[in-house]
């Protein structure tokens, strides 16, 4: 689904990948496991197509197309999700009109048909039901006022009613207590499927007591340096990067 070679990225003049490879197939779930500079989040908005992120040599192909020929929504379009560490606040607009034009937006890239007002509202509904997110919540401003916990809810909230069928979760454990982390889980556990596919980028291997990930990889200095299977993580967490590496 997935494949990334040799990928050389730089931000503000400096290089940041250098020379990274990944490949990710339908139904898997992969950890990537760093110290802060890694270059993780570089990673994650390369495949989101962040405009600001200078992409000077190597590939990416999403489902055996160009990726790095496509434009953000595009992206979004052909199927890709961007869960951020710090989801972003937007004044003005609620979370119900931002997700159904978000919706319907994708809907046209493909093809289809505009969701009716009923369809989408049932739709959002039994998502955030899922999820334990109070339905007024659905009302209110994109992430204006809400907890850490609760932004990353909606996050999930989003990317169910999206479907993606590759979801790049930047930190999505960051901030949030165990209550939240199980809930954010049971999350990304309900997006697992045989034709879809999850990126989590993580700190630390809590998340992964919830989300068992088949491959974990450790990222220093802008390159993956060493893959494994889920043990890989306690590892990590046992004894630290420098030594696992």
């Amino acid at each position: 689904m997935l494949k990334i070679n040799d990928l050389h990225v730089h931000v503000d003049g400096t290089e940041i990948l250098k020379g990274l490879d990944l490949e990710v197939k339908a139904g898997e779930v992969h950890a990537i496991m760093g110290l802060n500079g890694a270059g993780k989040s570089t990673l994650a908005n390369t495949i989101a197509g962040r405009d600001d992120y200078e992409v000077s040599a190597g590939s990416i192909e999403f489902e055996g197309q160009d990726l790095l020929e496509l434009e953000p929504h595009e992206r979004v379009g052909e199927g890709i999700f961007l869960g951020f560490q710090y989801p972003v606040e937007i004044p003005g607009v609620s979370n119900l009109n931002f997700m159904r034009t978000a919706l319907n937006s994708v809907r046209k890239y493909n093809g289809e048909d505009d969701m009716s007002a009923a369809e989408f509202m049932k739709l959002i509904r039994a998502k955030a039901s899922e999820l334990g997110m109070d339905a007024e919540m659905l009302k209110r401003f994109v992430n204006v006022g809400f907890s850490g916990g609760e932004k990353k809810r909606n996050e999930m909230v989003q990317m169910a009613v999206l479907n993606p069928k590759l979801a790049v979760l930047d930190e999505t454990d960051s901030g949030l207590d165990i209550d939240a982390l199980r809930i954010v889980s049971e999350g990304i556990n309900a997006q697992r499927r045989d034709d879809t596919a999850i990126l989590l980028i993580t700190h630390y291997q809590r998340l992964l007591n919830y989300v068992q990930p088949d491959v974990v990889h450790v990222m220093i200095d802008g390159k993956i340096v060493k893959s494994g299977g889920k043990e890989l993580a306690a590892e990590l967490e046992e004894k630290g990067y420098a030594d696992v590496a």
